[in-house]
């Protein structure tokens, strides 16, 4: 059988709130005429920043991240504002998280996080040189605790559980793909 697109009837919004929208949608199957509903939800476009330092550190942000009810270990990162490039809102994102800024930046990769509900995608910078240029700004709701990791201690913490948000994973992997990160073998 043979994979073709779907006719989407329409949309309906169920909820909005600042982060994302949850909408019902109506799409009909190519094969077989049937009508399907789907429940999917409305993001925003994702930045994350694998900054790397003169020393060759990367830097790491840990927060308490309300879904999991958790720490986690994660990289620079957040939601495009409004009219916001990619780019231009990772940039925002390091500086706001960090309080750094970097010399050289360069696109790694884009992954959409789960397209079978999820109509965003995740862009992936590279950020080289990167050095304090003054405090952290975070959100009301963030209270980040910034760490400059050796390079090469990155596949032992995404392979022991200390890193285990999915879009870092992916981050790490554009890296890796690049060259830029020897990921190796497991222990």
């Amino acid at each position: 059988m043979r994979a073709l697109p779907w006719t989407e009837l329409g949309r309906e919004e169920r909820y909005r709130g600042p982060i994302f929208r949850v909408e019902r949608a109506l799409a009909r199957s190519p094969l077989d005429g049937r009508e399907h509903r789907f429940d999917l939800l409305t993001c925003s476009d994702w930045v994350n920043v694998v900054a790397l330092t003169p020393g060759g550190g990367v830097l790491l942000v840990r927060q308490w991240r309300a879904g999991t009810g958790a720490l986690t270990w994660e990289i620079p990162g957040g939601s495009l504002e409004p009219g916001e490039g990619p780019l231009e809102a990772a940039r925002r994102e390091l500086e706001e998280e960090t309080g750094y800024r970097a010399e050289g930046w360069e696109p790694l990769g884009v992954v959409e996080p789960n397209p079978a509900f999820q109509n965003n995608r995740a862009h992936t910078f590279l950020a080289r040189g990167a050095r304090l240029h003054g405090p952290q700004r975070p959100d009301e709701s963030e209270e980040i605790e910034v760490l400059e990791a050796p390079l090469g201690e990155l596949p032992g913490m995404l392979r022991d559980g200390r890193i285990t948000h999915a879009l870092v994973h992916c981050a790490f992997l554009h890296l890796a793909a690049r060259g830029g990160l020897a990921l190796g073998p497991g222990r």
